[in-house]
C-alpha cells in the first residue's frame, strides 16, 4: 500500500529552529548585535520560507491547496438548442426569445424562426440571457497561484530579455483561480508573462481542460514589452531589435549563424506578424512606442494606456488598438480628474480607437472575476451597455485575432457561451450554464464551495423549531 510521503521529523524540526533563530536575531536589543545581524536574519528567514515550501511540496500538501477538482467538460454527443431566451449576439442586434442552437462544438442556428434538430437537447431559457463567453484580453491566470508562496509564481523570468518564453508552457491547468472565473462567465483569458523588459510571447486558453493543450487557442497572442522609463533601456531595446533582424537576415541567406532561441523567437514578429504588446502609460511612451513599432514595421497593441486618450488623434491615425487594463484604477497623478480611468473607454470609443477592457491589472489573475463589472463601470461613466459589452467579447477577439472563433453569437463560430440569469453586468446576476465549444463546464469553484459549507454551519446552529 502506498502511503503519503511525510517530510522527517529532523527536517521540520530544522526549519522550525531556524526561525525562531531569526526572530532571535530580528528582536535583539540594539548595541548587542553583530555588523552582520541584519544579514544574518533575512538569511534565515528566507532559508525558513524554502524550506516550508519543501516540505509542503514533499508531503504533497502543496498541490492539493492549490489544484482545482472540478471535471472538465465531456465532449458535446448532440444537438443542444436554448430556447426563449434573449440572445445577446453582440455583433448585431438582441434577439428577445430567441433560439440559438449548436452541435458538434459549433453554432448553427441564431434566430428567431428555426425549430431544433428532432434529437436536440432543450433547454427552456425563458427570462434568462445568453451571452458569448467574455475574454479577458491581459492577465497572469495559471502562472499565478498564491503570492505569498514562490512555489507557485511562474510568471517572471531572470534577465531583461526573454522572447523565448511561452506562457503555455508554464500554464497550470489546475489553477483554482480558473474555476472562480468561469463561473462569471469569462471563458477565456490571455495569460502573459512578466518581468524585465522583453518578458515573452502571452497565450490565449480556454478556461477548462485536463492539459494545457486542451484548453489552447492560441500559443503566441503577442510578444510582451513593458516600456523603458531610462534612455538606456531604450538604447538596449534598440540595439536588440537590430541584433533580431541581422540574425534573422543571417539565417535566411544560409550563413554560419549559431542557433539563438532568443533571437529565433523575437524574430517572429517579423516573420509571423506577431504583434507586439507594449505596456505604456504615459503620452511620451505611448508616443516613442508607435514610433518605434513604425520604424521596424511592426503591428503594435498598447496595454495599459492611461495616458492614451491624450494622443488619441496619432492612435487613431496609425490604428493602434489599446487594452485598457482594469477600469478600477485610481487617477494616474495627482492633479488628474478622479474619473479618469472610468471615462477613458467612453475617451477611446469618441476618438475610434479600437480597445477593449481587462480586468487583470492592479489585483492580476484573482481580480479577473470582476471583468464585467469593469465594463459595467465604463457603461456608467459614458459607453453605452451595448458597447461596454462588446468591449469585453468580440473586441477583445478582434484584436487578438479570434473573431471568426469566438467573440459573438453568430453561426460557425465556437458554442462558448453562457446563460445568465439577468444582466451579465449586474453584479447579483448569476451565470447558471456556461458551454466552451459546446461542453458544458462545472461552475462550481472555491467561492461557492466556501458558500456551501457556511451556510450549512450557520443553518445548523439555528435552534430547531
Amino acid at each position: 500500500m502506498n502511503t503519503p510521503m511525510i517530510a522527517p521529523t529532523s527536517t521540520i524540526n530544522f526549519f522550525f529552529a531556524v526561525r525562531q533563530r531569526a526572530l532571535t536575531l530580528r528582536t535583539a536589543p540594539l548595541g548587542h548585535a553583530s555588523p552582520s545581524l541584519a544579514f544574518t536574519a533575512g538569511t534565515a528567514i528566507m532559508i525558513f520560507r524554502h524550506l516550508a515550501c519543501c516540505v509542503l511540496l514533499q508531503s504533497g500538501f502543496l498541490p492539493l491547496l492549490i489544484a482545482a477538482d472540478q471535471i472538465p467538460g465531456a465532449q458535446q454527443t448532440k444537438p443542444i438548442a436554448i430556447v426563449g431566451g434573449t440572445l445577446h449576439t453582440v455583433s448585431g442586434s438582441d434577439i428577445a426569445g430567441g433560439t440559438l442552437v449548436f452541435e458538434a462544438g459549433r453554432i448553427t442556428y441564431v434566430g428567431l424562426e428555426g425549430s431544433p434538430p428532432q434529437n436536440a437537447e432543450i433547454i427552456q431559457a425563458e427570462g434568462k440571457h445568453i451571452y458569448p463567453g467574455l475574454i479577458e484580453a491581459h492577465s497572469d491566470l495559471g502562472l499565478v497561484e498564491i503570492n505569498a508562496v514562490k512555489a507557485t509564481l511562474d510568471a517572471s523570468e531572470t534577465g531583461l530579455f526573454n522572447p523565448n518564453v511561452q506562457a503555455v508552457v508554464a500554464f497550470n491547468p489546475d489553477s483554482e483561480l480558473i474555476p472562480v472565473n468561469r463561473a462569471n462567465g469569462i471563458l477565456a483569458a490571455v495569460t502573459a508573462p512578466s518581468g524585465g523588459l522583453l518578458a515573452g510571447r502571452s497565450s490565449l486558453m480556454l478556461l477548462d481542460g485536463w492539459t494545457r493543450e486542451d484548453m489552447t487557442l492560441r500559443a503566441d497572442t503577442g510578444m510582451h514589452l513593458r516600456w523603458p522609463r531610462s534612455e538606456r533601456g531604450l538604447s538596449e531595446l534598440r540595439e536588440y531589435l537590430e541584433q533580431a533582424k541581422r540574425y534573422a537576415e543571417a539565417r535566411r541567406n544560409g550563413g554560419e549563424q549559431p542557433l539563438d532561441l532568443r533571437l529565433e523567437a523575437l524574430g517572429m514578429l517579423w516573420e509571423s506578424g506577431l504583434p507586439l504588446v507594449v505596456e505604456a502609460h504615459e503620452r511620451e511612451d505611448i508616443e516613442a512606442a508607435v514610433a518605434l513599432s513604425k520604424r521596424q514595421g511592426l503591428k503594435l497593441i498598447l496595454v495599459g494606456g492611461s495616458g492614451a486618450a491624450d494622443c488619441s488623434a496619432l492612435l487613431a491615425r496609425e490604428k493602434v488598438p489599446v487594452i485598457v487594463s482594469a477600469v478600477y484604477r485610481t487617477p494616474r497623478h495627482r492633479h488628474s480628474p478622479y474619473d479618469e480611468a472610468y471615462t477613458l473607454p467612453k475617451r477611446l470609443q469618441d476618438a475610434g480607437i479600437a480597445y477593449c477592457i481587462s480586468a487583470g491589472g492592479r489585483f492580476g489573475a484573482n481580480g479577473i472575476r470582476n471583468l464585467p463589472y469593469n465594463a459595467a463601470t465604463a457603461a456608467a461613466y459614458g459607453l453605452s451597455e451595448q458597447q461596454a459589452l462588446r468591449a469585453i467579447t468580440l473586441s477583445p477577439a478582434e484584436i487578438l485575432g479570434v473573431s471568426e472563433r469566438m467573440g459573438s453569437l453568430r453561426e460557425g463560430l465556437d458554442a462558448t457561451l453562457f446563460i445568465a440569469d439577468g444582466n451579465i453586468l449586474e453584479t447579483p446576476t448569476q451565470v447558471e450554464r456556461a458551454f466552451i465549444q459546446g461542453r458544458q463546464v462545472d461552475l462550481s469553484n472555491r467561492h461557492t464551495q466556501l458558500y456551501e459549507k457556511y451556510s450549512e454551519k450557520y443553518r445548523r446552529l439555528q435552534p430547531a423549531k
